[in-house]
């Protein structure tokens, strides 16, 4: 993509060095860098607005609250939500699965009842539902996924019956890569009466998300996958489930009237939104859905995909590599081994050759437990990475092989 070297300069992290080297950044699955607009517009509404939001009724404050909902309407606009209120604002992608299983599951889950998840997700979209399936005495189910890193749909059908109450799948898997077909998993659902949760922490950045199309009743990202910063995540929910749904916390903002008798709660959205809320990180990260807006998307994920292409057909020449996730319909990110070359010890060494990977289990133990093995690698792009980052990461690798030979 031509325009790789004008978006680094976006990008003012890229541009370092560590340990004297030149950075070279392949961990964007665990959080990308961060652009100039978004740290420039948090250090000024830090300055500017630093008044708290929604409830102080100067100057300060009311330009607090006038850019946090701002960020909700440019979300509602970004996902094609149908109302601003079905916008929740959390701390990231984990807690917004955690409020609708805890708030979900108190409304709609009695014992008995069914969850569908894969075996593919991230921990933070199988704890919360094992939690709530404990609490609650509901049965959780798993859909299992071949040697590629396809879901097994056949096997999705046979375990959806009419006590199956919800599926929570993600979109992509932060391992393997897989863009599932969750359209097809959600129309699936439906027609059993489920309502479906979809993990997009992986995806929204690397599709076109459209809640309208894919029909969803909740989905789930954080700012940090895209851009923007920590500490910010949103929960799409569809109006007439999140209106039935119990309050995930207590305390401020959320309520409409408090007595020791008893309390009555605020309306969407704030019902889901207790206490003061990270405003100057929310309010930031509107500049990041500005950036990604401004950018050609589809441009940036074609040039996404041929890095995957050129990284598999350049790293697939070292003698005992193993990819993870091979499937003909995935992302943009790569999962490997090494034989006598063990991912710990090969993402330190790399590290000190100015290379950011990931290693280790990657909050995933069933996908490591499928394959059998204790850790992995990983590499992963965004459209600041380049095909010449990839001829170093080769080198390096190669200059680390034979240190362990």
């Amino acid at each position: 993509m031509q325009d790789v070297l004008n978006i680094r300069n976006y990008f003012p992290g890229l541009s370092q060095k560590v340990h004297g080297k030149p950075l070279v950044y392949f961990d964007n699955a665990a959080t990308t860098h961060r652009l100039q607009s978004v740290i420039d517009a948090y250090s000024d509404l830090i300055i500017s607005s630093n008044g708290n939001v929604h409830r102080s009724p100067h100057y300060l404050g009311q330009m607090a609250t006038k850019s946090f909902e701002n960020t909700r309407d440019k979300v509602q606009e970004f996902i094609h939500a149908k109302h601003r209120h079905e916008i929740i604002f959390t701390r990231g992608t984990t807690e917004a699965i955690n409020l609708v299983a805890f708030s979900y599951g108190e409304t709609f889950i009695n014992e008995g009842d069914e969850i569908i998840v894969s075996e593919m997700e991230h921990h933070s979209n199988i704890v919360p539902w094992q939690m709530m399936c404990e609490r609650k005495g509901a049965i959780l189910k798993v859909i299992p996924f071949d040697d590629e890193g396809n879901l097994l749909l056949d096997e999705y059908d046979s375990l959806l019956t009419e006590r199956t109450k919800l599926v929570a799948v993600t979109a992509i898997s932060n391992v393997l890569g897989t863009i599932n077909p969750i359209e097809k998993i959600i129309e699936k659902a439906h027609r059993k009466g489920a309502h479906v949760l979809i993990d997009g922490a992986q995806a929204i950045v690397h599709k076109k998300i459209n809640i309208q199309e894919i029909n969803c009743d909740f989905f789930a990202f954080s700012a940090h996958k895209m851009y923007g910063p920590t500490g910010v995540g949103v929960l799409y929910g569809k109006e007439d489930l999140l209106e039935q749904m119990q309050p995930y916390q207590g305390g401020g903002e959320m309520i409409s009237e408090v007595t020791f008798k008893e309390t009555t709660y605020g309306n969407l959205p704030t019902k889901f939104e207790a206490g003061t809320p990270d405003f100057t990180s929310v309010a930031s990260f509107s500049k990041a859905i500005d950036f990604i807006n401004s950018i050609d998307l589809s441009a940036c994920i074609s040039h996404e995909n041929k890095l995957l292409r050129y990284a598999e057909e350049k790293l697939k020449n070292i003698e005992g590599i193993m990819f993870y996730g091979t499937s003909a319909n995935k992302a943009s990110l790569l999962s490997f081994t090494i034989e006598g070359m063990h991912p710990f010890d090969t993402a330190t060494l790399i590290d000190k050759l100015g290379f950011a990977i990931r290693t280790g289990r990657m909050c995933a133990d069933p996908i490591m437990d499928h394959y059998g093995v204790q850790s992995m690698m990983r590499i992963s792009f965004a459209p600041y990475n380049t095909f010449e980052e990839i001829d170093q990461f080769y080198v390096a690798l190669l200059r680390i092989r034979e240190m362990f030979s």
